[in-house]
């Protein structure tokens, strides 16, 4: 079991995993604040989602945004002129290269900021 005295930032999307970490969490520490990444994905309501939840549970929320990884990594999930279907080595054309390893960087620096010794994410 967690120590309670502890705080953690979620990596959340608003989807169905990253909602399950964030009440995972919850129940776990004592202060959890979440972090919600604008990447331009065609999934926003997403983050409309994100927000909600967040607001519902009185949870600090923080939306950073990640537009450069649109730049850096082209693919169908954040560009409408790319069709959605199976990529070079059986990955979908909406794979985004890096994308966690990124969320999981600047989520490490927003919990450093906000004084967090965890990290929870769900991929």
């Amino acid at each position: 079991m967690t120590d309670k005295r502890e705080k953690a930032v979620v990596v959340f999307s608003g989807g169905q995993d990253s909602t399950t970490c964030l009440f995972w969490a919850l129940e776990r520490f004592a202060a959890v604040e979440a972090v919600t990444f604008n990447y331009g994905q065609r999934h926003s309501r997403e983050l409309e989602c994100a927000a909600q939840i967040a607001q519902e549970l009185s949870v600090k929320h923080h939306i950073l945004d990640m537009s450069l990884l649109n730049q850096l990594a082209p693919n169908a999930l954040t560009r409408d002129d790319i069709d959605i279907a199976t990529g070079e080595g059986g990955l979908p054309t909406t794979f985004v290269d890096g994308r966690n390893l990124l969320f999981l960087s600047f989520a490490a620096v927003l919990a450093k900021q906000a004084g967090a010794s965890h990290i929870v994410t769900g991929v």
